[in-house]
């Protein structure tokens, strides 16, 4: 029996290459694997693409509905932001399609899983750990650890020469790009050299902040226990939410990072990423937070986030510490339901109110005034306890207790035993 190789396929010049390769290299039969996950045009064409570079079979999926409330919720909940400043895009969508492609191969008995990630990149990682959790007997190829082609110019060659059909597929693109519905990142060419500054032909979803409209516009989002359910008052699903607000934050010029990051094999890379709706999402629950939630809950979310931002960048999202973060924030975020308006204006987004019916601000304690909860008097007995530690401290320090002299004789006595003894 033919062997059957399962490989995760985009329709880029690497998977259209691995199908063939995989051929030659393994006399398997190869089964293609796609997700949608709100990428530019989807699946379209990648089946009849797969096809004509050899793949036996086609499975194409529209992912975009589980990719947001399966993995981006949990992480926008959590607080995740990795390196200060990337809210994950690109990490969160590799678990979901890696798990798909575990079930395709189960369907049809496949013995292996196969991808087209480098030997340098994180999403090697990203795949590999999935598969290793999910299906841990499977094989695991990756072509780009094995074969012999340098670049990508000797990739396309390799197609030339098996009339690999090269139809979307951009000879000379400067920039490498991942894009889904959460974000669309931009790497590689000049963005290399961490002093180039990017040019405007870089980005393509959002305008820039110096020619966005100059009048501000105010936005609504809704939450229900952390979970956004609403935008400027209309009742969206998931997916709808997301490209509602990535649609407003982008003509604003919302949601631009450039970062220069550290990526899990060592070293540092320079990515540009642009999320005008995950950044309005996430700007928008923090300010709900900070009104539901009290300040030693925030602080421990705060801790827990940093971890969470590792696993989800690191690709250890099929783990118990995951779903036991999960199981926390499930339980921290019963309270934050409410609604935040944020004004948006040439590439800030900025809270403009808020409310919640689980808020904690207290309108008559928060006060100057008379308040009946509250007595001003009791805060000295407060203070004075709140301050023992540095009361005790600077008695000490004062000559309170044993002077720095005593002390010293004290020390050089139980030197001068220990040297005799």
């Amino acid at each position: 029996m033919t062997p059957k190789i399962v490989l995760g396929y985009s329709g880029g010049l690497d998977t259209s290459v691995i199908v063939p390769w995989l051929l030659e290299n393994y006399g398997a039969e190869v089964i293609c694997v796609a997700a949608d996950v709100g990428q530019k045009g989807g699946l379209e064409g990648l089946e009849k693409k797969a096809k004509a570079s050899g793949a036996s079979a086609f499975f194409g999926e529209d992912l975009r509905q589980s990719f947001v409330e399966d993995l981006v919720w949990p992480t926008l909940r959590s607080g995740a932001i990795y390196g200060r400043k990337y809210l994950l895009g690109t990490s969160m969508a590799r678990p979901i399609i890696a798990r798909r492609m575990v079930e395709v191969a189960r369907e049809i008995g496949a013995g292996a899983l196969a991808h087209g990630c480098t030997g340098k990149g994180n999403d090697q990682i990203r795949f590999e750990l999935t598969f290793t959790a999910l299906a841990p007997d499977l094989k695991i190829i990756a072509p780009w650890r094995e074969w012999d082609l340098g670049s990508r110019e000797d990739a396309l060659e390799y197609a030339r020469d098996r009339n690999i059909p090269m139809d979307g597929i951009e000879e000379g693109k400067l920039y490498s790009r991942d894009e889904n519905i959460w974000h669309i990142s931009h790497e590689g060419g000049p963005l290399e050299d961490p002093a180039f500054e990017p040019d405007e032909s870089i980005y393509l979803w959002t305008v820039s902040p110096e020619s966005a409209p100059d009048n501000p516009e105010y936005v609504e989002i809704a939450f229900n226990e952390g979970l956004p359910v609403s935008v400027n008052g209309e009742v969206m699903d998931s997916v709808s939410i997301l490209q509602a607000l990535n649609e407003i934050g982008a003509r604003h010029g919302v949601g631009r990072v450039d970062i220069v990051e550290d990526r899990v094999v060592g070293m540092k890379s320079r990515g540009v990423y642009e999320t005008p709706g995950g950044t309005l999402l996430y700007n928008a629950l923090q300010e709900l937070e900070q009104l539901t939630l009290d300040r030693r809950a925030l602080a421990y979310k705060d801790q827990l986030a940093s971890r969470y931002a590792d696993i989800v960048y690191e690709g250890w999202w099929w783990t118990p510490e995951r779903e036991a973060f999960d199981a926390f924030m499930d339980v921290l975020m019963k309270k934050v339901t409410g609604v935040v308006r944020l004004k948006l204006y040439k590439g800030s987004a900025v809270v403009a109110s808020r409310w919640s019916p689980q808020s904690l601000y207290d309108a008559g304690l928060a006060s100057f005034g008379e308040d009946e909860t509250y007595d001003h008097a009791d805060a000295s007995g407060f203070i004075k306890l709140l301050g023992l530690p540095a009361r005790v401290a600077a008695e000490r320090d004062a000559g309170g207790r044993e002077s720095e002299a005593a002390v010293n004789e004290i020390i050089k006595s139980v030197v001068h035993k220990t040297k005799v003894g």
